[in-house]
């Protein structure tokens, strides 16, 4: 009895903890977003706006536009339509982690890079 016992105490803390994250990645889309990371010690805000296919930034008060290319309904692509260096000719693989509230938390990296950096964005609009 003690071992039945014991047996469903661990399989139901086993199920409990493999629950996965919120996605309601669709909700994230399209709309207006913020972003804060610090930046060279830091803390900045960049507020950008994305539809299906085009993201504009903000970011000192200057614009730039990227493409949009949809992956699936959780991961896209993000590249900027006018580089102003080298650095910007390189295409962001952009993945939505979990969704809770005004909230998604991703993943991004350089395309076919392996070193992914994490973020958290909040919908405004």
């Amino acid at each position: 009895m003690l071992k039945t016992i014991i047996t469903i105490c661990a399989l139901s803390s086993l199920m409990m903890s493999c629950t996965s994250p919120e996605r309601n990645c669709k909700d994230f889309k399209t709309g207006t977003f913020s972003f804060e990371t610090l930046l060279e010690g830091e803390l900045v805000t960049t507020h950008f706006t994305r539809n299906d296919t085009l993201e504009i930034d903000y970011f000192n008060g200057v614009a730039d536009s990227s493409s949009v290319r949809w992956i699936n309904s959780c991961e896209f692509i993000v590249q900027k339509i006018h580089p102003k260096r080298m650095s910007e000719e390189k295409a962001i693989h952009m993945k939505i982690l979990s969704t809770e509230g005004d909230f998604y938390t991703f993943e991004y990296s350089l395309v076919g890079d392996t070193n992914k950096q994490k973020g958290t964005a909040k919908k405004i609009r």
